[in-house]
């Protein structure tokens, strides 16, 4: 007669097998996690970005509507209930989603302000032919005209910037001579 026990025995995973599996799945994860919140990041920039280039677009249908000068706005404003002209009041007309002023990673400036991004007041009513910011006169495109209102993003600068040629990007463009 065989041993009908041995053969009855169902098999399973032995506690150190499953304790082997455990280990692995927590070294894969320790891996990806910070990978994919470094990507996560990355996604909110580069949407931030985007958020930039479609203000630049609104700007310049406002500029062709407003005899290429740049409109005459507050930097920002404390509240949404404020009552000031700022970037997101003067292209009402030209940007209709409000969520385009909204950077991702931006959790509460956009609740309070209606903006996640201030305007440089220093362009306010200049052409866009004659801007000039500190030392740049020579190369008007080279203007910041717009910065995210907080260091939200990764990297040295941490801000996101619009200039004035409309190009957006994460890297601080221009210098100032002495």
């Amino acid at each position: 007669m065989k041993n009908l026990r041995s053969n009855d025995r169902s098999r399973g995973f032995t506690m150190m097998e499953l304790l082997i599996v455990i280990a692995i799945i927590a070294a894969v994860a320790a891996l990806v996690v910070p990978f994919g919140k470094s990507m996560r990041a990355k996604t909110r920039q580069a949407a931030c970005l985007n958020n930039l280039k479609e203000i630049g677009i609104g700007i310049e249908s406002y500029l062709q509507d407003h005899s290429d000068t740049m409109p005459d706005i507050a930097a920002g404003r404390k509240t949404k209930d404020e009552d000031v002209l700022v970037l997101e009041t003067a292209l009402a007309d030209y940007i209709e989603n409000p969520e385009i002023y909204h950077c991702p990673e931006d959790q509460e400036i956009f609740k309070e302000t209606g903006s996640s991004y201030i305007w440089n007041s220093t362009q306010s009513g200049k052409n866009k032919y004659r801007l000039e910011f500190f030392t740049i006169t020579d190369d008007p495109g080279r203007v910041p005209l717009i910065t995210d209102k907080e260091k939200w993003h990764p990297g040295e600068s941490g801000v996101n910037v619009l200039y004035a040629d409309y190009s957006a990007s994460r890297e601080v463009n221009f210098s100032v001579s002495p």
